[in-house]
């Protein structure tokens, strides 16, 4: 049986691990990070105020966003402190230390104020929350008025992902891409109940060609 999306996965990131995830990122993955974050600015219509990358690892979007928007205020959100860590490390490497902040936690439990973040991205990091609909009724606690979101997964392009999952395979051909996975058939109906549950009625879903996207708007 086909997994669905909504469903939740396991992984561990201790430092091995998120060594390994940062040398990635950093090499077969570089290239969607700029396009996801062009994405997410497009769709959202959102390039200033302060931006949070739930689920940062190794801090790639999250340099994607302090690049392509300079205005923002970015911050760096995992539950792993090895991550943390090595995120800190890409971020003064790369010459963004002023521009990014980290921060440990929970995504069911922030340590963010109400109304608090302007644009809230994700990329992978959904596809692992023990709890969905805990999660989103926390973004949606701590997004401001104006604010949205774009979490999910994908590769930003038809050609990044193609490329991407050819690369990954030919290091590894036990590789397991959930991307290739389409979404199960009633992801859209279990985010729309969820939603609804949470007191949400601004959102949309995108699947396409960039990928599985859960956008949310906070109009009042």
């Amino acid at each position: 049986m086909q997994k669905n999306w909504t469903q939740t996965r396991t992984s561990t990131f201790d430092e091995a691990g998120a060594r390994k995830m940062n040398e990635i990122a950093k090499t077969v993955f570089a290239p969607i990070y700029p396009v996801i974050a062009r994405n997410a600015m497009a769709v959202t219509g959102i390039s200033k105020g302060t931006c949070l990358d739930l689920g940062s690892g190794p801090g790639m979007l999250a340099m994607a966003m302090a690049r392509e928007a300079p205005q923002m205020e970015i911050i760096a959100f995992d539950f792993s402190e090895a991550s943390g860590r090595i995120g800190l490390e890409n971020f003064t490497e790369a010459g963004l230390g002023d521009r990014i902040r980290t921060e440990a936690g929970d995504v069911h439990a922030m340590p963010f104020k109400d109304a608090s973040v302007d644009l809230i991205v994700s990329r992978g990091s959904m596809f692992f929350w023990t709890d969905l609909k805990s999660a989103f009724s926390e973004i949606y606690r701590i997004l401001a008025v104006g604010g949205a979101t774009y979490i999910g997964g994908g590769f930003g392009n038809l050609e990044l992902r193609d490329q991407v999952i050819a690369e990954m395979l030919e290091r590894d051909p036990t590789w397991d891409c959930y991307a290739k996975k389409k979404a199960g058939a009633d992801s859209h109906r279990r985010f729309t109940e969820m939603f609804r549950e949470i007191g949400c009625t601004e959102f949309k879903i995108i699947d396409d060609e960039t990928g599985f996207w859960v956008v949310v708007s906070k109009t009042a």
